[in-house]
């Protein structure tokens, strides 16, 4: 019987994303929205619930869209509910991007999307598993204020 997403990670994971989720996202979710630092608001719809979530990541911007470091693996809601709707939106800098897809990136090209020094942090932390968040042809970012995930 396959294990759900929950009984893939361990106590000690499980325990240490309750704390973050807790204490640093609400404070990162502030700032993104606000468009201040490098935190992005990712904004998608529970692939069993429907119900909206606001998950704050650390993107880098690369031409046509916005690459994601998977920090715990593709086991995540966040990456999940992209994957099982295929879209999703990004505030990026306090401005609303939206996504027609998530595609398997390079580590290479994820590491020089990020840049320094966030390139040599995730090298040292051996980071490899990246994507690519491609942004609508529709290109720019829209109203701060639009709605949360196109219908």
């Amino acid at each position: 019987m396959p294990r759900s997403a929950a009984q893939q990670v361990g106590p000690i994971k499980r325990t240490w994303l309750r704390i973050i989720k807790h204490t640093l996202n609400p404070i990162a979710m502030r700032t993104a929205r606000a468009g201040w630092g490098p935190i992005s608001l990712v904004r998608h719809v529970g692939r069993k619930s429907g119900t909206r979530y606001e998950t704050p990541l650390i993107l880098a911007r690369a031409p046509g869209g916005f690459v994601a470091e998977l920090t715990y693996g593709p086991q995540v809601a966040w990456y999940r509910n992209v994957m099982a709707a295929g879209r999703c939106e990004i505030v990026y800098k306090g401005a609303t991007h939206r996504i027609s897809a998530i595609e398997p990136y390079s580590t290479e090209d994820g590491l020089r999307a990020y840049g320094p020094p966030f390139d040599l942090a995730l090298r040292l932390l051996g980071r490899h598993e990246f994507r690519f968040l491609r942004e609508e042809p529709s290109g720019g970012p829209s109203r701060k204020d639009a709605p949360d995930v196109p219908s």
